[in-house]
């Protein structure tokens, strides 16, 4: 994920070494060393002994818990960051084999999920009490991982990291003739809350018939999101990208006018850390429409850094956009000061700078081998 690549390639004191179940988008993604530990051929009769019949997370078999220990002491590796808190549930046997400290971080999305299963629970817990360090993106997070019994003194809370100079603030001419350029860019999945942002442009469209909406990005519910563009005819209006280069999604958000980003918790208990394609939009000048949930708020005040409302109230959401087409002084002015929360709080050179003391102070600990 970009956002973690911009997290290791930005390390400067520590030196990472990546280590995967497979590798994708090299020329995206340049970077060395990178090892790659791919499933055995068991690997599916093993997930489906674990979560179909036992109903409890799968783990890593001897034969990869082996081939991971040789991996980091080929690497002389002091330390073990586990990105996402599920894989970390998956790789527990390593994190108990390895003598050395192990940290996790959680985005958001790996909270809660499955937490209504006891054995998905206990195995988090066990998880947890055997890291060295959990990070987490969000004060939202923190609470729901102290929740699921985290010792609070093991967590920090590590903001992703925006590069600035990629999204230079621009000040948005709104338009006169009632043309209005809408983006959302996400994976198309339920938290990221589509269709309300389908029924709240067409509430907007009804009233400005010129106006537009881009949707970047692809994933699993792109036929529902045709089809709900479809009931609504709005589908003329609805421009659906698929997957975009970061040069291409920026071309969009300085020739749009306002984001959309009205995230819901899923089915699933699916939840938000901080949209990173929400701060990115941000650090560009697009004022930013969103929801009360997850980490959102605490990027975004109501009225001053963006406008909020409750989950899955498109009606509000309608409202809202179109208050703010006929207040252009509110557009310019939670566009500027959203841009200024990004700079604050989400600068990249900040967050990797503080990862990396993270990283120290783990291996300084008294615990730590040398």
């Amino acid at each position: 994920m970009l956002h973690i690549y911009r997290q290791i390639t930005g390390l400067e004191r520590c030196r990472p070494v990546v280590i995967a179940q497979k590798r994708e988008g090299v020329d995206r993604f340049p970077f060395e060393p990178v090892y790659v530990v791919g499933k055995p051929p068991t690997h599916f009769l093993r997930r489906f002994w674990f979560r179909q019949l036992r109903a409890m997370p799968w783990q890593i078999s001897r034969m990869e818990l082996e081939s991971l220990l040789r991996i980091l002491r080929k690497t002389d590796a002091r330390l073990l960051h586990i990105f996402f808190g599920h894989i970390a549930v998956h790789l527990l046997p390593l994190v108990r084999a390895w003598q050395n400290p192990s940290i996790v971080s959680f985005h958001g999305a790996d909270v809660l999920v499955d937490m209504d299963k006891p054995a998905y629970r206990k195995a988090t817990k066990e998880m947890l009490d055997a890291v060295k360090r959990v990070l987490v993106r969000s004060e939202s997070s923190r609470r729901a991982v102290v929740d699921l019994g985290c010792d609070e003194s093991k967590i920090d809370i590590m903001r992703t990291g925006i590069p600035l100079d990629e999204f230079p603030f621009r000040e948005r001419s709104f338009p006169q003739n009632g043309e209005w350029r809408f983006v959302q860019a996400c994976r198309l999945i339920e938290k990221k809350g589509l269709p309300t942002s389908l029924r709240a442009f067409a509430g907007f469209a009804a009233r400005y018939p010129g106006s537009r909406l881009t949707i970047a990005g692809d994933g699993p519910l792109l036929a529902e999101v045709q089809e709900l563009a479809r009931e609504l005819k709005i589908n003329n209006r609805v421009s659906l990208t698929g997957f975009i280069s970061q040069e291409k999604l920026r071309e969009i958000f300085y020739a749009s006018h306002i984001f959309l980003h009205p995230s819901e918790t899923g089915r699933d208990g699916n939840q938000e850390g901080i949209p990173n394609s929400m701060l990115e939009a941000m650090a560009s000048g697009l004022p930013v429409f969103a929801t009360q949930h997850g980490g959102i708020p605490e990027a975004i005040e109501n009225g001053v850094s963006g406008v909020l409302v409750r989950e899955r109230d498109h009606e509000a959401l309608t409202r809202s956009l179109l208050e703010a087409s006929q207040d252009r002084h509110l557009l310019s002015r939670i566009a500027r000061r959203g841009a200024e929360v990004v700079a604050e709080k989400f600068d990249r050179r900040v967050q990797v700078q503080t990862l990396e003391e993270l990283y120290l102070e783990a291996l300084a600990a008294p615990s730590a081998r040398t």
